[in-house]
Formats: structure tokens, C-alpha cells, sequence
């Protein structure tokens, strides 16, 4: 899978990153090394939180897709 991030010179040095497809999803780095480290660990994280379970109607049904 691949996703876009936005990349930012912070102004106290440093990096910083956003992830436009995932709303709060952010890191930083003094480093792009460290940042690249950084974004991915987050982008896992907030792919990875449980929502709550939604409710099902008759004929609804939940399905889990990998992406």
C-alpha cells in the first residue's frame, strides 16, 4: 500500500509529517531518516485502532477488506 505524506522543515529544525488520507495522523524527526521511521510508526498505529463495532441491520453485513 502506498500513501501520500506531506513533509514540513519545522522551524526549530527538523522535520515534521501529515497524512492528508488519515485525519490526526502526524510525526516528526530531526532527521528525514528518523522522520520516514517516524511516519511509518504512526501510520501503522492509526491504521490499527479498533473502532467500535457498528450496528447491523437485517441484511447488513460487516466485512473486514486488507488493503
Amino acid at each position: 500500500m502506498k500513501i501520500k505524506v506531506v513533509v514540513h522543515e519545522a522551524e526549530e529544525g527538523g522535520f515534521w509529517a501529515e497524512v492528508p488520507a488519515i485525519p490526526g495522523c502526524a510525526s516528526q524527526g530531526d532527521t528525514m531518516d528518523e522522520l520516514l521511521s517516524n511516519i511509518q510508526e504512526a501510520i501503522e498505529g492509526c491504521l490499527s485502532v479498533d473502532v467500535a463495532e457498528p450496528k447491523k441491520g437485517s441484511g447488513d453485513r460487516v466485512l473486514e477488506i486488507a488493503v
